[in-house]
């Protein structure tokens, strides 16, 4: 199928509707049509969820929208917020460019294969954002869209399965700790390896090692436990590292590697757990257990 690129062939929403055809197949099929033209390209990332105008005439609307709002008080982003949340105005939340960010810079256009939840991206807008605000999304990589599609921005679309959102505070406050272990001494050591595993180089959540990474950042608890047991343990976190299992046969297997070394004796101890990326949604293969590199 070729991409449609004229802007008369866009439907509400913004994309050729070829793309969308592409793109967002039905739910009851068994996946898209991209899953079968090619092999997929999967996306687990981590980022924030902002809206963009696509046109001038979408920002006047907007302007109008807003100016029949009782808004008094509001910062421009409650106000935002306040404005897309309305019933009324849902018409809105459809014109918008939906774009996810990574480390600040723009990296995905954002399109639900399922339009009710076009309410997750309008809830992913905070009435007053933090810069620990996450919001995780998951889905199928497609082409990039042309430049009429948001006011000249250029990005590939990425077909959303599942996006949620949270900020890290609530993430630190729901894991599971050690026992007899306070929140206030747990928080910092989990903030720290989170934030690491986000600032990986060029993580965009698109390689199977950086969906095996940032799986593992939101889902799996038993590292967090395991860091703040060390630093009370006097080890410093040196290494974060993954790499291709050997059992990567049929299946994409990775194997991350934790390694933490004595702040007194120097001593490097190294823990791996197992993840499988190789459909949409990894799981867990291997819980996290003590390592031996063999020479």
């Amino acid at each position: 199928m070729e991409q449609a690129d004229t802007q008369e062939n866009m439907p509400d929403g913004g994309l050729p509707s070829q793309q969308v055809e592409t793109a967002a197949a039905c739910s009851t099929c068994g996946g898209s049509a991209l899953r079968t033209a090619r092999t997929p390209s999967f996306i687990y990332a981590l980022g924030r969820i902002q809206p963009r105008f696509p046109s001038l005439g979408a920002e006047k609307e907007f302007a109008q929208a807003t100016a029949r709002s009782s808004t008094q008080g509001m910062t421009d982003q409650q106000t935002l917020q306040a404005v897309l949340s309305k019933r009324e105005n849902r018409y809105l939340a459809r014109q918008l460019c939906w774009v996810l960010t990574i480390e600040g810079i723009e990296t995905y256009f954002l399109l639900p294969r399922d339009p009710m939840d076009l309410e997750l991206l309008i809830d992913a807008v905070r009435p007053v954002p933090r810069s620990t605000d996450v919001d995780v999304v998951i889905g199928l990589r497609g082409p990039v869209a042309p430049p009429e599609m948001c006011n000249g921005l250029t990005l590939p679309i990425v077909v959303v399965d599942q996006t949620y959102s949270f900020d890290v505070d609530t993430l630190m406050q729901a894991i599971p700790k050690p026992e007899k272990i306070s929140h206030q001494e747990f928080a910092p050591a989990a903030e720290q390896l989170f934030m690491r595993i986000q600032q990986l180089a060029d993580n965009a959540g698109a390689t199977d090692e950086h969906r095996a990474f940032n799986y593992m950042a939101v889902r799996y608890h038993e590292i967090y436990a395991k860091t703040f047991e060390q630093f009370a343990a006097n080890s410093s976190l040196s290494a974060v590292e993954i790499r291709r299992s050997p059992l990567s046969n049929t299946r994409r297997i990775f194997d991350m590697m934790f390694s933490y070394t004595g702040r007194t004796t120097g001593v490097t101890e190294k823990y791996s757990v197992r993840v499988d990326v190789t459909d949409e949604f990894p799981f867990l293969v291997r819980p996290l257990s003590p390592m031996v590199d063999v020479l």
